[in-house]
């Protein structure tokens, strides 16, 4: 795996306007970094390249398998949007990652800090609610808002906020247009130490939030990748390394 994320992964916390120019990597640390030097770092890879252990499925009718040295999440007319979980929680950290898009008319995400809420004799585990890294894929709206952070099941739009001014909102698609790359890998980190979520995309910071609502942040959950309800989906993730701070 080569991609700019090193610096970003061992940054301390910058509480800035993410919608301004994004700081300066600190100098002196290898701008190209690969699975080993992750390693050495003190991350520990969710996947071991082979098989679903540690991962199992939870929620709507979309499938998960092993492709190479990726997962795979696919499926048609999917009801329900459904998630491949951890089976370990995990409160602050620092994740890596990298999607892509097989299906350009489906969208993802994946979760951080999840939880289970509501269980029925549809859904044994509960619905899964917490934040969400989007996966942005909805040009119907013309957005891209990919890395952005969506509370599931909660309160919707977070960073940007729902409420955020047509600038804020645009300035953040203008970003996200000029990150994605529709063919090929793009690179996250998600960084969460107590209370503050920021996230990356392929080298530039994109959220910078702050949760003070007591009544719904989140300290500890599960990752999920999501293959969301709708006609088709169709993802890939691969690389997935986390360190706990």
């Amino acid at each position: 795996m080569k991609t700019l994320v090193l610096s970003l992964l061992l940054a301390a916390p910058v509480l800035a306007d993410h919608h301004q120019e994004a700081p300066a990597l600190p100098a002196g640390l290898p701008a190209e970094v690969d699975s080993g030097a992750l390693t050495q770092a003190g991350f520990t890879s969710l996947f071991n390249g082979k098989d679903l252990t540690g991962w199992r499925k939870t929620g709507g009718t979309a499938e998960y398998e092993v492709v190479k040295d990726c997962i795979r999440g696919f499926g048609k007319n999917v009801k329900g949007n459904t998630f491949l979980r951890t089976d370990e929680e995990f409160g602050d950290f620092i994740f890596t990652f990298q999607f892509k898009f097989n299906d350009k008319n489906g969208n993802s995400g994946c979760m951080f800090r999840g939880l289970h809420k509501e269980p029925n004799e549809q859904n044994p585990d509960g619905r899964v609610t917490g934040y969400q890294c989007e996966h942005d894929n909805d040009k119907k709206v013309q957005r891209s808002w990919t890395a952005g952070i969506f509370d599931e099941a909660r309160r919707g739009w977070l960073d940007p906020a729902k409420d955020a001014s047509a600038e804020v909102k645009a300035a953040f698609t203008k970003q996200g247009e000029k990150l994605f790359d529709w063919d090929g890998w793009n690179t996250i980190v998600i960084k969460c130490e107590g209370n503050h979520l920021q996230t990356w995309l392929n080298g530039e910071q994109r959220a910078n939030f702050v949760d003070n609502d007591e009544a719904h942040a989140t300290a500890k959950g599960f990752i999920a990748l999501q293959v969301h309800s709708g006609p088709s989906g169709d993802i890939l993730w691969k690389n997935l390394y986390l360190k706990k701070l």
